[in-house]
């Protein structure tokens, strides 16, 4: 598999356009209402994670006829279900894209968890794999080095976020550059753009998340 998506249970309205990634190399994971909200869409998950207490007792039974593989939680538990979920991807798929759809807008709480997810010391190895999308966002993460990023043609804003603290952090060939910046605090760069259809930042040490995104028309 090429890429594995990940539906959570965010609102539909807020996804980002789906018709790319309905092709056989994408495995697809409902995550609770998520995998509902897929086969609404006729597309069927491969997997369904969750307690799935925001389902109706029909639309359960509508998942569990259909999904031929569920990995049931409780309520109560340390992880979310989209943690588990992400578990199960990255494990199951050791060599895909995981990208997470449906988990960002609506409750904050939320939104932050699944913000930070790569930041959880079982997922850092990994976080180079995890991508966010939504309607109007593309949140993805780097650990030290050197990249070149590619503008995504949709996109209009560049930013650079700082999740942990961060050392020499700079950006060559953006419209705001930066050179060996650090700071101790999480902070963003935002509003920055590409001058071109690529991009260069480096840095020493910490956690960047680069968010490409637009306004709403």
């Amino acid at each position: 598999m090429e890429q594995v998506v990940i539906v959570a249970g965010g609102a539909p309205n807020l996804w980002p356009e789906m018709e790319g990634y309905r092709k056989e190399s994408t495995a697809w994971i409902g995550v609770d209402r998520g995998a509902y909200y897929l086969l609404e869409r006729g597309i069927l998950p491969r997997l369904a994670v969750g307690d799935f207490d925001s389902l109706s007792a029909s639309q359960l039974e509508t998942v569990e006829a259909i999904v031929e593989e569920i990995h049931y939680s409780i309520p109560e538990k340390d992880d979310t279900d989209t943690q588990l979920a992400l578990v199960l991807a990255l494990k199951g798929y050791p060599d895909a894209e995981v990208i997470l759809i449906g988990a960002t807008g609506g409750r904050l709480d939320h939104f932050l968890s699944n913000l930070w997810l790569p930041l959880e010391p079982r997922f850092q190895s990994q976080l180079r794999r995890i991508k966010l999308l939504d309607q109007q966002n593309s949140i993805s993460y780097y650990l030290p080095g050197d990249y070149q990023l590619t503008k995504e043609s949709d996109k209009e804003y560049l930013a650079y976020v700082c999740l942990t603290a961060v050392e020499k952090l700079s950006l060559y060939d953006a419209k705001y550059q930066l050179t060996n910046y650090q700071t101790s605090l999480p902070m963003s760069f935002a509003s920055n753009e590409f001058i071109g259809e690529t991009s260069h930042f480096s840095f020493e040490s910490g956690i960047v998340a680069v968010i490409q995104s637009k306004d709403l028309a």
